[in-house]
Order: structure tokens, then sequence, then C-alpha cells
């Protein structure tokens, strides 16, 4: 990580630290399980909330072709580091919660994964749902997930939401070794078997 990038962090959460929501950059063992599950073929990713780029990283890292990439960053200061460090990302300034606002962010198709450094939790419960709603009703793909991390001890997304929205969650690991330690939960929407006719 960048020094540059430490200073950020730090500014951004002297600035607004519930926007931050950590006490620093995601380490090294959570980076690799949030990013884990996405392959350079499955298709363009959304990262949420990028800050420094930890999680970026880790994806190009993974071979993600950087044009195949969305980067949503409410910070002026972060968004506008990502995008002299990444010109070929798509990086947007705005709140996540217009992504139900917007056009699907590469057309035609439909990203395969969403990948959320957000901190849901000291989050407005509209704002998080608009969010999850933009994400499943307007940018991922029918069989696309979304990863969130969280330092609660269950899922970041409350139940009548997950139901509302016919979505499921499943712990897919935890770091101990974080400052502080974090899960990781991966929501898609439910399989529904098809009726014979």
């Amino acid at each position: 990580m960048f020094l540059s990038d430490i200073l950020n962090f730090w500014r951004a959460w002297l600035r607004a630290p519930r926007s931050i929501g950590a006490l620093a950059p995601s380490g090294a063992s959570l980076t690799r399980l949030m990013t884990s599950h996405v392959g350079r073929h499955d298709g363009p990713v959304i990262e949420l909330g990028p800050g420094t780029g930890v999680f970026t990283r880790a994806l190009l890292a993974r071979g993600l072709p950087t044009h195949r990439l969305a980067l949503i960053e409410t910070d002026p200061v972060f968004a506008h580091a990502l995008t002299q460090r990444y010109p070929d990302a798509r990086v947007l300034s705005m709140d996540a919660a217009q992504l139900g606002e917007t056009l699907p962010l590469f057309g035609e198709e439909r990203a395969s994964a969403v990948i959320s450094g957000l901190p849901l939790l000291s989050m407005p419960a509209g704002q998080v749902a608009a969010i999850i709603r933009g994400v499943f009703e307007q940018q991922l793909h029918a069989d696309g997930a979304f990863y969130q991390f969280t330092y609660g001890p269950r899922c970041p997304l409350p139940r009548h939401l997950l139901e509302q929205l016919d979505l499921k969650a499943v712990r897919i690991g935890s770091v101990l070794f974080n400052l502080p330690p974090a899960s990781v939960y991966r929501i898609d929407r439910r399989q529904h078997r098809q009726v014979a006719a």
C-alpha cells in the first residue's frame, strides 16, 4: 500500500468516520477472501466504496482487465486518486444508493460480481435498501453475487430485506487477523426449481 493511500484514508476517517467504518484499510487476508470467488473470465465487476483500492489491486492481480471494473466512490479525494491510478476503469464519484437510477454500467452486459467495502452497519436502513435494490434490480447478472464484509456478528443485511428481494446470504469465511476481525458474506438470488408442466 502506498503512503499516500494511508494518509488519504486517515484524512477521510477524520472528515467522516461513520462513512469509512474502519480503523485501517482491509488487511491482506480479508482482501484475498473478498476477491477469491471472482475470476477474470466471469464478467465485469463493480466495486462499491473502493477507498484506497486494496480490493481493486487484488481484483487486478487476479487477472481482471481494468476496463472490466467499475469503481463507485463517494469520497472525492479517493475518487480522484482512483481515476489517476486506474484510467481504464470506470470511476464514478457517486453514492452507491443511486445505482438503481443509473443505466447498467456495462451496457447490455450485467456485472458478474459486486465487491462491497461499504460500512453497511453504520448506514441508514433506507440507504442500504436502495443500494441492494439497485445492485440486484439494475446492475447484477441473474447469476451474479454481492460480496460484503462485516465486523459484526451476523450478516449486515437485515433478514426482512433479504426476504423482500428473495435473496440468500451465506458466510463464506472469517478473518481473525484483521483489524478488527471480519466475516465475509456472499449474497445472491435464491434459485427456484422449475416446476414441470
